[in-house]
């Protein structure tokens, strides 16, 4: 009696489906090339795609989920499909609809991992607890959840913030931990020692809602399928094939559910660069990646190398940097049309300048010498390691009058605390600006409530006067009491302290890190110890240094009021502005690669808390960055650097130095090296370098100690013990 298991049911071979001929004749298979053929068809079993950068993985993806359709492997909605977008998961759902047509209507299971996973609880949602009418959180509404468990704990907010123990929750949750499996000395990152007591605290407040957060969505997902083995099974049958796309970025929870979601017929296909894994901050885990072929017993590796973006220089010059990588799979680019392989393409422009000015003056001329030939401004893209650089290029490109925008956030000037600072300095400068002092005045918080300040302003509107004047004349009354009469009283003290030293002739760059420090701003946001709070201080201090170019307050306020008003008026044809972490995916004619100097990129701050790893990453995002580029990638390093304030002699970032010297074109500007070709100033070698300041850090000293200790099998991740009980083995 023969077995009939794995044969695909009489409905489904009889199902209407796409019209096609033999695979080799199939649609879908037209244009790709022998390795994206090969992972198309190879359908069974698990499979790594490692898809470099411009290879075409998307078409990868959405031919072999036609493919597993189109020849009747699957229904549509016995694939599971998991992208880590919104966009992604779109963009791969009309691609599946163009190949097989209506049959992609019932792609049901294409999406993120937070819808996926949503939708599954909402099917078990008693099985962790919840109605399945359950809310799912955003991150304000986390936020004001953590402020009442630290209220209800008695916790002092102003040192231990709402904002950090929401980032430490989510951390803990995408790396699978539950309150119980919290290392307990990770517990004394807050609150000395209560971290794991207010995440329990969150939690059980989470459950009496009848809500949850987006890291829920896995855990609940995780812990539903460990705890219900028949469920986990239903699921097995149900997902015949499962695609990932970006693998790469996969944090901890989203591999452990993978993990056990693949554990039934194996047949898992994971596409992804290693060498674009460049989120560790927010929890991905290269490591996922990395061991694929160790978690999936007999899993299939195919690399594609063939780039169809790039050209050649461009991608050699990729391929030599991230080389210096020792945790990686390994694959190497080349030109995808060997037709298209022009011998007189542009090699990388690298240019040291001597210092940040004339570096945005560079950019803008070259920027302006390719709209003379015709170029749009839209094919050109600035990246910057950190966002306090942009500053620099704004204010360029507003003097030539080149259009511009900035990705994935505000301008310069238009940012939060930038706009904060200004206030507190227009304040300073009159104290007839009643729109600064609505913006600060409680900011950092003084105890001043809409209430009050309602209060001020009628007083105000009704005599005549300023709210600055006013203030005094109310706070005399009984119309404002306790700690809101205390917080303007104070804060009326510092603003007139702040305009005697102005006056009396204090430097109005040094009086802006005063009020900043005297206000309380600075320990603010010290104390947020967000991932972004760092950020808003490197903004803060860049502004500072930018007022330096200016001999008073009055004049630099005027430039700024200036800027703002030109940088208002946008148009279609724009230069883009972003980080290199908000460029991954996309791609632009001519790239500029700005301050690739070392402590700024690789970042000393990554390396000083990752050591290797943080310096490995580091190397990753420059891959990226260079990856983004389609005709031509011009790298920049200055000799000077004006950091925060201080004037700095830098050092050229050891990744320039990693560049293969046949394809690139060194330029030198007068005054930093006086003959062509001269040396760069940072040899390449560590041991060279001396005893400066910048390589005596703790992370220095950590990656120079662990340099010969990268460990080749990838580590074991938190949970993976129990996931592998639970499977009996490696899947």
């Amino acid at each position: 009696m023969s077995s009939s298991a794995n044969r695909p049911a009489i409905s489904q071979i009889a199902a209407v489906r796409p019209p096609s001929g033999p695979a080799g004749d199939a649609a879908y298979l037209g244009g790709l090339n022998p390795e994206q053929r090969e992972a198309v068809l190879t359908t069974e079993g698990p499979l790594l795609v490692l898809a470099g950068a411009g290879t075409g993985k998307t078409r990868v993806l959405t031919a072999r989920l036609a493919h597993i359709i189109s020849t009747a492997k699957a229904w549509p909605s016995q694939t599971l499909t998991v992208t880590f977008t919104n966009k992604a998961a779109r963009e791969m759902r009309e691609r599946a609809l163009s190949l097989i047509g209506d049959a992609g209507e019932g792609l049901r299971w294409l999406g993120t991992f937070h819808s996926i996973s949503a939708r599954i609880l909402r099917q078990h949602a008693e099985l962790a607890g919840l109605k399945p009418s359950f809310t799912i959180i955003d991150s304000d509404d986390a936020i004001r959840l953590c402020k009442q468990v630290i209220q209800a704990e008695n916790i002092d907010a102003k040192r231990w913030t709402p904002r950090y123990l929401a980032s430490l929750i989510d951390g803990w949750k995408n790396r699978a931990l539950t309150p119980d499996k919290v290392p307990e000395e990770e517990a004394y990152q807050f609150a000395d020692g209560r971290g794991i007591k207010c995440y329990e605290i969150y939690q059980a407040r989470l459950k009496v809602l009848n809500a949850c957060d987006f890291g829920d969505l896995l855990i609940h997902n995780i812990a539903i399928f460990q705890d219900n083995p028949d469920l986990l099974a239903e699921l097995h049958r149900k997902f015949r094939y499962i695609l990932v796309d970006e693998y790469q970025d996969t944090n901890v929870a989203q591999y452990l559910w993978l993990r056990l979601l693949a554990q039934g017929t194996g047949n898992i296909c994971c596409v992804g660069d290693d060498d674009q894994s460049i989120y560790g901050w927010r929890g991905a885990e290269v490591d996922n990646i990395l061991r694929f072929e160790k978690d999936f017993s007999g899993a299939s590796v195919i690399r594609l190398e063939r780039n169809y973006r790039s050209t050649a220089p461009i991608l050699a010059a990729a391929s030599a940097v991230i080389d210096h990588n020792k945790g990686r799979l390994g694959k190497s680019l080349h030109v995808g049309d060997e037709t298209a392989d022009d011998p007189d393409a542009e090699k990388l422009h690298v240019r040291g300048l001597w210092d940040g000015e004339a570096e945005a003056r560079w950019v803008g001329d070259e920027i302006e010498a390719w709209a003379a030939k015709g170029r749009s401004h839209e094919d050109v893209a600035v990246l910057v390691r950190a966002s306090w650089q942009m500053r620099a290029f704004e204010e360029r490109f507003i003097m030539l009058g080149i259009p511009y925008r900035v990705i994935g956030g505000p301008r310069f000037f238009e940012r939060a605390e930038i706009r904060d600072a200004l206030a507190y300095l227009r304040l300073v400068r009159s104290a007839d600006d009643d729109l600064a002092f609505e913006r600060v005045v409680n900011q950092p918080k003084r105890g001043v409530g809409a209430a009050s300040l309602q209060k001020l302003q009628l007083y105000a509107r009704e005599d005549g006067r300023s709210l600055a004047t006013i203030t005094p004349m109310v706070l005399q009354t009984d119309e404002i009491k306790g700690a809101a009469k205390r917080g303007l009283n104070h804060f009326l003290d510092q603003l007139n302290m702040w305009r005697d030293r102005l006056t009396g002739g204090m430097a109005h760059t040094e009086l802006a890190e005063v009020i900043l420090e005297e206000s309380g701003y600075t320990d603010m946001l010290q104390k947020d110890r967000s991932p972004q709070s760092q950020t808003r201080l490197d903004n803060l201090k860049e502004l500072i240094r930018a007022m330096g170019e200016f001999d008073s307050l009055p004049a630099f306020l005027e430039h700024v009021e200036l800027i703002m008003d030109v940088g208002s008026q946008a148009s279609g044809d724009e230069v883009q502005i972003l980080t290199l972490h908000g460029a991954k995916g996309l791609e632009w004619p001519l790239v500029f690669l700005p301050g690739w100097e070392e402590e700024v990129f690789p970042s000393k701050r990554s390396i000083d808390e990752s050591g290797m790893k943080g310096l490995e990453e580091e190397r990753r995002l420059a891959y990226v960055g260079i990856t983004r580029a389609r005709e031509s990638c011009r790298i920049s390093f200055v000799a000077n650097r004006q950091i925060f304030g201080r004037w700095q002699a830098v050092l050229p970032s050891r990744f320039i130095d990693e560049l293969p010297h046949e394809h690139v074109e060194a330029m030198s500007d007068t005054g930093y090296a006086t003959q062509p070709g001269a040396e760069t100033g940072f040899s390449g070698t560590v041991e060279d370098l001396g005893e400066r300041s910048a390589y005596t850090s703790p992370g220095w000293r950590r990656l120079k100690e662990n340099a010969r200790s990268v460990s080749e099998a990838p580590r074991t991740l938190e949970g993976e013990a129990t996931l592998i009980a639970s499977s009996g083995g490696s899947s």
